[in-house]
């Protein structure tokens, strides 16, 4: 029967506090309260440091009436209280995503206005305008003339049910840099403020990578994420010191308390495994980064460590931050996007063709359980030892069947491909070889899994198509059919 850890809000996607991790590794608050860990020996001694977050302008483009008359939205629109309704909604979601934002009360609704607002933003520049237009005969050739004069700010349009047809859409909304929202649905306004949030969350996020023998910064074109790179010798080197951390113990009995079973793993390399996460956040915080990945089979491979990080990736990618396998920097940016645009992890796998299903089985060693969400109960894992190697611990995760998945990865800084399909089957090994997490999917619109683009693409839970589209047109990022 499954296990679940009890509700709680949704971490930050930039790092989780030492207090936290003490509760969601399952320590009583009688021994947070006597100290059981002390300063010295936390792997939270040291935090990464976050910056302040976005900010956004929203202004609103419509008449000054105080009612609509015989046309769309109609006589029965309250123009003042759609408004105040809209401020609301944006109020909350930036209080949530920790966005500033700036709203203009007073209506946008000549030409020179439009002039008047651009050169605001000249002076007083902010990360994304987002305007909404509430008239469907006064509003858009400010909209299109805002946008052919804007420059590169990113800018997103809402457009409510009532406010635009067809004719209205064909020009603004396939400009570069802007995304428009045209639905019924108010609460798409969170998801406008989220994009932004997203791209400066990809902006200000340090990766970590252990590989290699240089010690070097170098920031990627187009996401603006900066890669920290440091020798691989600095894991194995930080791991020795932590083998008799109580955090690890800690840790080390969460794994086994909330694991389904537990079939090859000793005691002794569960506890390995959670010494393995407790050295990636001491060298996260040491290097101020919030995501990581390592050439982990070269290290096992070598035998330089005991065990691989693969129970370390899984408690990261839970908590919102990335733990990435094999140093590929293009699906650490993915798995990043998922945390921060999806609001949960993604799986990075092995794509293996099933030719005579027409199927794609993805397979690794590692997989998050929060795959419904970070505040959501986790799914049902399996302690297996790692399968290339047969040494340490690597989850089976068991992924609900039937369940709607999007693939997607990056290609670069500047591509992602992305698709859709569904869960149809959990696959054992033995008898099957490969990765101890395998998932079979059935891709939509693929008439030949073949033909699947890309290496370690994400399996994420849900269908997210839109909201990475809606990235990729906002921000200049290519999105093609996987």
């Amino acid at each position: 029967m499954q296990t679940h850890e009890p509700r709680s809000p949704m971490l930050c996607p930039f790092m989780i506090s030492r207090r936290k991790f003490l509760a969601t590794a399952g320590v009583s608050a009688l021994a947070m309260k006597i100290g059981v860990f002390d300063f010295a020996s936390s792997i939270f001694a040291e935090e990464a440091k976050t910056p302040k977050g976005p900010t956004v302008r929203a202004a609103f483009m419509h008449p000054r009436v105080e009612k609509y008359w015989m046309g769309w939205p109609g006589a029965s629109y309250d123009i003042a209280g759609h408004q105040k309704l809209y401020t609301e909604t944006l109020t909350k979601a930036a209080e949530k995503l920790g966005v500033t934002l700036e709203v203009i009360p007073e209506p946008i609704a000549t030409l020179a206005e439009i002039d008047a607002f651009i050169e605001k933003l000249k002076t007083s520049p902010v990360d994304g305008v987002l305007l909404t237009c509430m008239d469907l005969n006064h509003g858009w050739d400010e909209i299109d003339t805002f946008v052919a004069k804007r420059g590169t700010i990113p800018t997103v349009i809402f457009s409510p049910m009532g406010t635009s047809f067809t004719g209205h859409l064909q020009k603004s909304s396939r400009a570069p840099g802007v995304f428009l929202g045209a639905t019924q649905d108010i609460d798409w306004l969170t998801t406008g403020l989220k994009l932004f949030k997203a791209n400066w969350q990809m902006k200000n996020t340090r990766f970590l990578v252990i590989s290699g023998d240089k010690t070097e910064d170098r920031t990627l074109e187009v996401v603006g994420t900066t890669l920290r790179h440091v020798p691989r010798s600095r894991f194995p080197e930080e791991l020795k010191k932590v083998q008799d951390s109580e955090e690890a113990k800690t840790l080390a009995e969460w794994f086994t308390k909330e694991a389904k079973g537990v079939r090859e793993p000793t005691k002794e390399d569960i506890l390995n495994a959670a010494k393995t996460y407790v050295a990636s956040r001491r060298l996260m915080a040491a290097e101020n980064c919030q995501a990581i990945t390592m050439d982990c089979l070269g290290l096992v491979g070598s035998r330089q460590i005991p065990c691989p990080p693969c129970m370390a990736w899984l408690k990261l990618l839970d908590e919102g931050m990335v733990g990435t396998c094999e140093a590929d920097i293009s699906a650490g940016l993915s798995q990043a996007l998922t945390s921060y645009l999806g609001d949960r992890p993604g799986f990075m796998q092995d794509p293996a063709p099933n030719t005579v299903n027409n199927t794609l089985m993805g397979a690794h060693c590692t997989c998050p359980t929060k795959l419904d969400g970070f505040d959501k109960p986790h799914e049902p894992f399996i302690l297996r030892s790692h399968s290339e190697s047969a040494i340490g611990v690597s989850p089976q995760v068991l992924w609900r069947l039937g369940q709607k998945v999007t693939l997607m990865k990056f290609e670069g800084p500047g591509s992602i491909i992305l698709g859709t399909g569904k869960v149809v089957a959990n696959i054992d090994t033995p008898p099957a070889g490969g990765c101890r997490t395998s998932v079979e999917v059935a891709c939509d619109d693929i008439p030949d899994s073949r033909d699947v683009k890309g290496f370690h693409q994400l399996f994420l839970y849900g269908d997210l198509s839109s909201q990475f589209r809606a990235y990729g047109q906002l921000f200049g990022i290519k999105v093609v059919h996987i």
